[in-house]
């Protein structure tokens, strides 16, 4: 089998990678922000803060009194979907909820 061929073999061509030193940022969370108001009791505030989002009766009076002191408290982040049922929840239990970019 002289002069034929059978099979070739390309030499493996070396890809050059584009050089970048862009690191991609990670999605900023989405802050869930309650907001003081004249109508909800204090008490009130605090048992839906322990209901919606499980926390212990001194971490829910925490953030009522920030809500009371400061005008309002982040009770909850995460992503987006996330907060947008926190605040339809809070809505649901009659207390003034936003939401927000985090950063």
């Amino acid at each position: 089998m002289t002069g034929t061929s059978i099979g070739s073999t390309a030499a493996p061509t070396e890809v050059e990678r584009p050089e970048t030193h862009e690191v991609a940022a990670p999605e900023l969370p989405w802050l869930v922000i309650v907001w003081n108001d004249p109508i909800n009791l204090m008490s009130y505030v605090t048992y839906v803060f322990q209901k919606l989002f499980g926390y212990s009766r001194g971490k829910a009076h925490k953030l009522m009194l920030d809500v009371h002191y400061k005008g309002r408290a982040v009770v909850s982040s995460g992503p987006k979907e996330r907060a947008e049922l926190d605040v339809a929840r809070l809505h649901q239990h009659g207390l003034w909820a936003t939401m927000e970019r985090s950063g």
